[in-house]
């Protein structure tokens, strides 16, 4: 049996992978200090066997007595509002909070990943973004806490590959979306939705014409599973190519809701990218991945899960 440590893993994304690997039959560790995470995302997991949580703050040195197998580092606030609340906290975990897992990992011979981002290629001026991308990246900028602090996490991952032939995936996110994120949580999809159906005005930061890739979560925790289990150490872009504005979005989602709210317009953040789109070739390629869940019956499966959060309130 294989045994599994996922830092963040009470988080949307990472609660959905200590169910992927739970289901698969492996021991699952999740760690998470709840700062962003919700213990209610792996609630269900709580007394079952083959899952342990232990509620600690990666930025510490974190001891674990069991071998390991794989360690993943999906620990860090991800929306701006949570890194612009936390930047200090969100410079720290990617640093010193990834440095404590790559020790981990080594003490353990354990397969280590990294969580990376597409906003490591910053607002960038090729679309789609090739993993060979460099990026264009303000470090200084209010977002630069999170775009620098993945740059640093990527380049110390490598950094201990080739120091001490660790065996590392680097794995690059693009906004993934579904159910267990928070209705607040400051990102498109959510801030949308839960605006929709409460009959608020739905904000749209800019003239809307910015583009953005999104992929359900669905099909990004597949696509974390086969890199993970690939012989992979180069960044792989796991995400979904299929492009829109973000008013197209936001008028899908006032018609899959029903909704009669109206679109506002506010003024763009500072650095606020204004096209995502992956290139996933080297994903197709070698992991035999792409997504499958269109955008209608993603976001419809997340209206449902949001409307259910609002009835329980």
């Amino acid at each position: 049996m294989s045994r599994i440590l996922i830092a963040g893993g009470a988080g949307f994304l990472g609660s959905h992978l200590c169910d992927l690997f739970w289901n698969r039959g492996f021991e699952v560790i999740c760690v998470d200090n709840l700062i962003t995470g919700n213990a209610r995302n792996v609630q269900h997991l709580m007394d079952q066997n083959r899952f342990t949580y232990l509620h600690h703050d990666i930025i510490q040195v974190l001891e674990v007595d069991q071998d390991l197998d794989y360690v993943l580092n999906f620990a860090s606030p991800a929306s701006p509002p949570d890194y612009y609340r936390l930047p200090i906290q969100t410079m720290l975990v990617g640093s010193t909070g990834t440095h404590n897992l790559l020790e981990l990992a080594k003490e353990k011979s354990a397969i280590f990943m990294m969580a990376s981002t597409s906003e490591i290629y910053g607002d960038p001026q090729v679309s789609p973004q090739l993993e060979d991308y460099w990026g264009n990246v303000n470090p200084v900028g209010p977002r630069s806490v999170y775009d620098e602090a993945k740059r640093f996490s990527e380049a110390m991952t490598m950094a201990y590959h080739r120091e001490f032939s660790l065996n590392i995936r680097l794995l690059r996110i693009f906004n993934v979306y579904g159910p267990r994120m928070r209705p607040k949580d400051g990102r498109a999809i959510p801030n949308f939705i839960d605006q929709a159906l409460n009959g608020e005005p739905i904000t749209i930061y800019g003239d809307g014409s910015q583009t953005r890739s999104f992929c359900y979560y669905q099909d990004e925790v597949e696509g974390i599973y086969r890199l993970l289990m690939s012989n992979l150490n180069v960044p792989i872009n796991i995400g979904n190519p299929n492009e829109l504005t973000i008013l197209e979005l936001a008028e899908t989602i006032i018609e899959l809701t029903g909704s009669r709210s109206q679109i506002i317009f506010q003024e763009l953040p500072e650095d606020d990218p204004k096209v995502r789109r992956p290139d996933i070739s080297r994903a197709k390629r070698h992991l035999d991945w792409q997504p499958v869940v269109d955008l209608r019956q993603g976001l419809t499966q997340t209206i449902d899960y949001f409307a259910t959060l609002s009835n329980e309130n």
